[in-house]
């Protein structure tokens, strides 16, 4: 195993690879032209006119019945992030603290905490309100992995602290992962689930993603840029600049305007991140858990258990962002989150629903499947049918799993 590992890791490092053959987060909140669009930001302070930035980006509202939208076919998990991933799995060592995170106040910086608590003051007052929710929960991922709790205000920069937030390029929730990176650090991204979506479990795998791009690299500053470019761009920078101090490298030809961007930026939400107070602005308050849980059956179907238990179905959908179709995933039972004091009239309408369905003519295993709502593969192997066509008039089916 131990060859394995090096063989890994000498691929990785001589091929300056990236996690994911494309950055995590690349062109994503942080460069689309429908969000907060950084001007460029110059080495020395007379180099370039500096731009007004342009506003809050324009994402769908919780709640909203359109499902959270699939630009493309979800490919197959990406060799090199796997390979990455794998990696950092294989190497069983105990959980050690990394160094604390530095914040450089020079020329590129003070821009950026300008801007936020100057013209661009409202935006950031609703970053601040957003992270009320999740910041906590944030920094305790981080810290129980070793990591400093200051990478916490990454999110701000990366998707204001919305998690449902999605850019032009596919990058989603808080951390803004592309699919394949969030794939090899385990979460589930496919047809019926997208995890990038999920705060929690999307934390847990930004904070294993930030720990590998730390030991690649040995900063924070050029970790959170690796972040937003990618292993790849990263080492060919270093190597290019021949530095392995990113304000060197950031003065250099070698980093795209985005990344040149990106660090400065989170060290000044970091500063301000770190004593709101200072600057003016208020954390949003932590609020208590909004949902509970119901273990539900394969292929639930928000909208009919919405109608069934007398819960909106903005509600559940809200609640529930990570079901890309609004439907449980098939073939095994799902915790559904859903309103606080709701559980009870959840678990009522799904022992009210029928296990038996008599079939009627015309009826076919599909039809059926969906009035139950249930999948195909499951109505044929709880009745032990092999073939759809196999039923006639008058034949009793169940339609519901064993509770």
């Amino acid at each position: 195993m131990s060859i394995r590992i090096r063989f890994l890791l000498t691929v990785l490092g001589l091929l300056g690879l990236s996690v994911s053959g494309a950055p995590a987060a690349a062109q994503s909140y942080f460069r689309d032209p429908a969000s907060l669009e950084f001007a460029a930001v110059p080495s020395a302070p007379e180099a370039v006119e500096r731009p007004d930035l342009t506003v809050e980006p324009k994402i769908d509202p919780p709640g909203s019945e359109t499902p959270v939208a699939q630009p493309e076919e979800i490919p197959d998990m990406d060799p090199w992030a796997d390979a990455f991933a794998e990696s950092a799995r294989l190497q069983v060592v105990p959980v050690r603290e990394l160094p604390e995170y530095e914040v450089t106040l020079n020329d590129q910086v003070q821009y950026f905490l300008d801007r936020f608590t100057g013209t661009h003051r409202p935006i950031v007052e609703s970053w601040m309100s957003r992270s009320g929710r999740y910041i906590e929960m944030i920094r305790e991922t981080l810290r129980g992995r070793g990591l400093p709790t200051d990478l916490a205000f990454t999110v701000m920069i990366e998707s204001g602290f919305n998690p449902q937030a999605v850019s032009r390029v596919g990058a989603k929730g808080l951390w803004q992962f592309m699919a394949k990176t969030a794939r090899g650090y385990g979460l589930r991204v496919d047809r019926w689930v997208d995890e990038r979506l999920d705060p929690e479990k999307s934390t847990v795998a930004a904070a294993e993603y930030l720990r590998d791009l730390y030991a690649q690299f040995g900063s924070w500053p050029l970790a959170q840029a690796a972040y937003n470019a990618g292993g790849g761009s990263m080492n060919r920078a270093v190597r290019g600049a021949g530095s392995s101090d990113f304000w060197v490298i950031n003065r250099t030809r070698f980093l795209r305007r985005e990344t040149k961007e990106f660090v400065p930026a989170i060290q000044a939400a970091t500063l301000i991140g770190r004593n709101p107070e200072q600057y003016g602005f208020e954390t949003g308050e932590s609020t208590g858990p909004d949902h509970e849980r119901v273990s539900v059956p394969p292929s639930t179907d928000l909208r009919r258990l919405a109608v069934e238990a007398g819960v909106p179905f903005e509600t559940l959908r809200a609640l529930n962002p990570v079901l890309v179709r609004g439907v449980t995933p098939p073939g095994t039972t799902w915790e559904l989150r859903v309103p606080v004091g709701g559980r009870d009239d959840v678990v009522a309408a799904l022992a009210r629903r029928p296990s038996i369905h008599v079939v009627r003519p015309n009826e076919t295993v599909g039809s059926i499947a969906k009035q139950h709502g249930i999948a195909v593969s499951d109505l044929l192997r709880w009745n032990s049918l092999q073939k759809q066509g196999l039923i006639r008039p008058g034949d009793r089916l169940r339609v519901a799993g064993l509770r």
